[in-house]
């Protein structure tokens, strides 16, 4: 089996076990668990558009919870001073879209080191944190719908369906708007990255000079792809306001960025179904140390609930030993013992025929 047909093949795996998934689940599921299972969709949205923008255009962004968090709160005051979702998910997406637009340019353009994008976008982050956060007082607010500041702002209308507004969006639908919203990005990213625009990103990544010697323009494609990215983490912020109707500063925070850095690290830079690995299980194994502390006074239990700090651990100790990522090193393990079968099976074909002599 040639690898074309080994890519159709976990095409086709990946569409039935994610179709599969998204319709089982609220049938069979619990309310609470349908509810945590929404949020691992809406940020495995999130790390997808990480994965974009590092894993195929090589491009080290510390500040994509800024997009995230723009998305979320271009959302909240929208549908407060509109009250009907469709402009506002719109805006939730076009708003960060253009911002990283405008500071794609100027670092791009600017010829800025990947060092350096990387410092700047973190620093951007930290900006949004800080001003968000300050917006505390009655004076701080963008039509009827008050900022809040640290406290955030709660009560977020929830989604309605394109021109109702009385036809709200409940929790099922919530959860089939994620688990759908993950299917359309990734097979859309794959159409992306199959297409024209997808390879030469990933040629750039390669060798961006030369690149530039075949006459391609690495800003403009750099720019392009951190826009894309920018708009997804918005979509991605858009539902996270919706799950929780509720959004603060915490969102632009530097423990949010972290996570979806260590969600592509940990699933596997350059891949798309990766960071979704990485993503869900993270969420779900914090969620796990969290839920299930044990109680008492001796040296265990005084470590175990120290959930962070085992989280950390295990992190640090995955990223070592597994430096590739979780689906690279299983690919790579799968190949090699296709490869060994294969070798094994030649071998009997040179020898029987001997034998039989």
């Amino acid at each position: 089996m040639n690898q074309r047909w080994l890519n159709i093949l976990g095409l086709a795996l990946v569409a039935v076990i994610g179709i599969a998934f998204m319709i089982l689940t609220p049938r069979f599921a619990e309310l609470d668990t349908v509810l945590e299972l929404t949020v691992y969709m809406v940020m495995a949205v999130l790390a997808l558009s990480l994965a974009l923008i590092w894993g195929y255009g090589g491009i080290l962004c510390f500040g994509q919870s800024a997009f995230f968090g723009l998305g979320a709160y271009a959302y909240a005051i929208a549908m407060f001073n509109i009250g009907e979702s469709t402009v506002p998910v719109l805006l939730a997406i076009i708003l960060p879209a253009a911002f990283a637009a405008l500071l794609g340019y100027f670092m791009f353009y600017g010829r800025i080191s990947d060092v350096y994008l990387g410092v700047i976008t973190l620093t951007v982050t930290l900006i949004l944190f800080n001003a968000i956060n300050s917006t505390a007082g009655p004076e701080f607010h963008i039509g009827t719908a008050r900022l809040g500041g640290f406290n955030g702002i709660p009560g977020i209308p929830p989604l309605n369906w394109p021109g109702d507004r009385t036809a709200a969006v409940d929790l099922e639908g919530m959860f089939y708007l994620a688990a759908g919203s993950v299917l359309v990005t990734y097979f859309g990213l794959r159409l992306l990255l199959a297409s024209r625009f997808g390879r030469i990103i990933v040629g750039i990544r390669e060798n961006e000079r030369r690149a530039e010697l075949l006459g391609y323009d690495p800003r403009a494609y750099k720019l392009a792809t951190f826009t894309i990215g920018g708009a997804l983490a918005g979509f991605a912020g858009c539902l996270f306001a919706n799950w929780g109707s509720f959004v603060s500063p915490t969102i632009f925070g530097l423990s949010q960025s972290a996570q979806i850095i260590i969600w592509v690290i940990v699933g596997g830079r350059g891949t798309l179904i990766g960071p979704i690995v990485g993503c869900i299980g993270i969420q779900w194994l914090s969620t796990a140390l969290g839920a299930n502390q044990p109680t008492g006074t001796d040296w265990w239990a005084k470590i175990f609930a120290n959930a962070p700090l085992i989280l950390g651990v295990i992190l640090i100790a995955f990223v070592l030993l597994v430096p590739k990522g979780l689906v690279p090193t299983l690919g790579d393990l799968g190949g090699w013992l296709l490869g060994l079968r294969g070798r094994r099976g030649a071998e009997r074909e040179r020898f029987e025929p001997e034998a039989a002599e």
